[in-house]
């Protein structure tokens, strides 16, 4: 079984098992966490769309751990202006182990 769904803006498609990075959460390594926002789920079967959700449908998971992304450099430079201007970009995320889907 798969399901699709939502959190930080972006959508994910998860099964039981999974490891995800997404949109830093407020919970610590060890919590567990549950995402309402199921948008589509699956199985050999058939799949049942949502309208925007679907209703009663949830996935739960495990906090693994907290922390943060490569850092990304963003340069700015105007010719002939003497403007320049360097700056660093460390994007925080939650790494989440997917432990059921429930419906």
């Amino acid at each position: 079984m798969h399901a699709i769904m939502e959190t930080g803006g972006k959508q994910y498609r998860v099964s039981e098992g999974d490891i995800l990075f997404i949109e830093k959460l407020d919970a610590e390594a060890g919590d567990k966490v549950t995402f309402d926002r199921v948008l589509a789920l699956g199985d050999g079967d058939g799949m049942k769309v949502g309208d925007p959700t679907v209703s009663g449908a949830s996935v739960s998971g495990e906090v693994l751990k907290n922390g943060k992304a490569k850092k990304v450099i963003v340069y700015k430079m105007k010719p002939k202006k003497n403007y320049r201007r360097k700056q660093g970009h460390r994007q925080p995320y939650t790494q989440v182990k997917i432990t059921s889907i429930s419906v």
